[in-house]
């Protein structure tokens, strides 16, 4: 039997996420402890870096979103991935703060172009019926990346930071350049249809989406409590999990004791619970209600994130690794397949790319409060205190998401 094509594009955006979450994401934790030991700069300068990553992508999202939805994703995938692998080169040669924000500023438009945004778009354009299970499935390859961080750990601790950071953007283009290659705009630009049924020749696709109530404008979507309400909520949980991304290893390390490679255990054990809530979401996110299901995962968020605050020992890290892996793991992919629920595929890109303005709060402000709370106390309690509590309130987000019905033309 032959594969449906969307199946491929799945795989292609699953491999993709590896390499990111693999070599920056969830590896920049332990850049930004080696670089405030090496270069002495403090928490809130590092955190604005990171900031700054996630400043450009709100600044573009809109432009993206438009692009996408007119263009496709293909070629800006395959943009993307060149200049993700030249931003880690860069970054590799950095002396001073100037040239870190320099590279963090081409890697974050690489990262932009290939990341999750253009390639959900992507894989919504090729499924419907099996949306989550697709969305879940390419988000596989966050979690087996995160998996993959202590390895990097180890080469920076064995080899430094510079050649693995240089390594990384080689390995970026010649293994990312090819998985680029795979997508294509639509099923029927190869023939096919959403996810892969026999075509309906009753109805013309156009008069189709046209007639389907579903089938939310931007500027529909705009005028409902749904998509302010959700944007909030995941807004909300970036908070957490960029703090985490950013700050986890080096509060192991500060405050805890722990060395680079020991803290980096916990992120790998963190990485595959968040395996486990991607199969999970796979299995139960086109059966159960996606809303309440993300109102559940914020508050496993916040827990998580109290257990790694007050962490006594082990134990309380392996809770804060289980618990905010596997929210992370089921609420990620659900993200984008609630907004294609709730407004349809037809203006998907500028939805996603208007979101990505919003969400920015949390993905600039966790690592922000986080560091610059630290810088002021001395340690992470008081920043990653606040942030959980974010967190705990974007739970009412969710819950107060309900689906909307679109406009009834006068």
């Amino acid at each position: 039997m032959k594969i449906f094509y969307g199946w491929k594009i799945v795989g292609a955006a699953s491999g993709i996420q590896l390499l990111q979450a693999a070599l920056l994401h969830q590896a920049f934790g332990a850049y930004f402890a080696v670089l405030i030991q090496e270069k002495g700069w403090s928490k809130t300068s590092l955190s604005a870096a990171s900031a700054m990553q996630s400043a450009e992508t709100a600044i573009i999202g809109p432009i993206l979103g438009w692009a996408i939805d007119r263009f496709g994703p293909q070629n800006m995938i395959r943009a993307g991935i060149l200049t993700f692998g030249l931003g880690m080169m860069l970054f590799s040669q950095l002396d001073s703060l100037a040239g870190l924000y320099g590279s963090v500023l081409v890697i974050a438009l690489g990262s932009s172009l290939s990341g999750y945004f253009p390639l959900n778009i992507a894989i919504i354009h090729w499924f419907e019926r099996l949306r989550a299970r697709a969305l879940a499935m390419s988000s596989l390859g966050l979690a087996l990346g995160g998996i993959l961080v202590p390895l990097v750990a180890w080469s920076i601790q064995h080899w430094g930071w510079r050649a693995t950071a240089f390594g990384s953007g080689v390995l970026v283009i010649l293994l990312g350049f090819p998985l680029a290659r795979v997508f294509r705009r639509s099923p029927a630009e190869m023939g096919f249809t959403v996810d892969g049924l026999p075509p309906d020749t009753t109805v013309k696709p156009a008069q189709a989406e046209a007639d389907d109530p579903n089938e939310f404008t931007a500027s529909e979507a705009l005028r409902t409590s749904a998509f302010w309400l959700i944007s909030l909520g995941h807004g909300f949980a970036l908070f957490v999990v960029t703090a985490v991304n950013v700050h986890a290893i080096n509060h192991m390390r500060q405050s805890l004791g722990y060395t680079v490679a020991q803290a980096s255990f916990y992120i790998m054990l963190m990485t595959a619970s968040q395996l486990a809530g991607v199969l999970i979401g796979g299995a139960v996110g086109d059966r159960y209600s996606k809303r309440l299901i993300c109102a559940g995962c914020m508050l496993m968020h916040g827990a998580g994130l109290l257990m790694l605050t007050y962490a006594g020992g082990p134990a309380m890290l392996i809770g804060f690794a289980v618990l905010h892996g596997l929210a992370w793991g089921l609420r990620g992919p659900f993200m984008q397949a609630i907004r294609a629920d709730y407004f349809g595929r037809r203006a998907i890109g500028k939805i996603m790319g208007i979101s990505s303005v919003i969400i920015a709060i949390g993905q600039i402000g966790g690592p922000l409060v986080a560091g610059g709370l630290g810088d002021a106390t001395g340690n992470y309690l008081l920043g990653f205190t606040v942030l959980a509590s974010i967190s705990i309130v974007g739970s009412f987000m969710f819950l107060a998401a309900r689906k909307p019905s679109r406009p009834i033309a006068a």
